[in-house]
């Protein structure tokens, strides 16, 4: 008799962060020129919604109700981040980020978790954080 196949496990593939905004198109504009993010599109006219993308990484970025604040996270929690993105080469990144002028608060640091990371914080306040394993040479 045959075996029964197992199903197959459902597996994640990504993550997509939605970061509420007062102007989409400012905060869009902010990835795009200062992160070298895409702009996929804005949706609605005036835009309420927007999708940015750098490579595998996509970005949402929704705007407030006019009544509405928003917190990012550093404000709820010190040293909060509000993503964190895994990337190849957090050097190289770092050169790039500092070249378009991105407000880089924390440059490339080992951390005690084994990772090495740089924290961003974009124009409304969100920290993303751009991390890859640390290993000693």
């Amino acid at each position: 008799m045959p075996e029964p196949q197992a199903k197959p496990a459902a597996r994640l593939k990504s993550i997509s962060p939605q970061f509420p905004v007062p102007d989409v198109v400012v905060a869009a504009e902010y990835y795009r020129d200062k992160l070298g993010f895409k702009i996929l599109g804005y949706f609605l006219d005036p835009p309420v919604y927007c999708i940015v993308e750098r490579d595998s990484v996509e970005i949402h970025l929704g705007r407030l109700e006019p009544d509405a604040t928003f917190s990012p996270n550093s404000s709820r929690r010190d040293g909060g981040l509000d993503a964190y993105i895994w990337v190849t080469d957090v050097d190289a990144l770092y050169a790039e980020l500092k070249e378009r002028g991105a407000n880089v608060i924390e440059p490339p640091t080992v951390r005690v978790y084994n990772c090495y990371e740089m924290v961003v914080k974009d124009i409304y306040g969100f920290r993303l954080a751009f991390a890859m394993d640390f290993q000693n040479p």
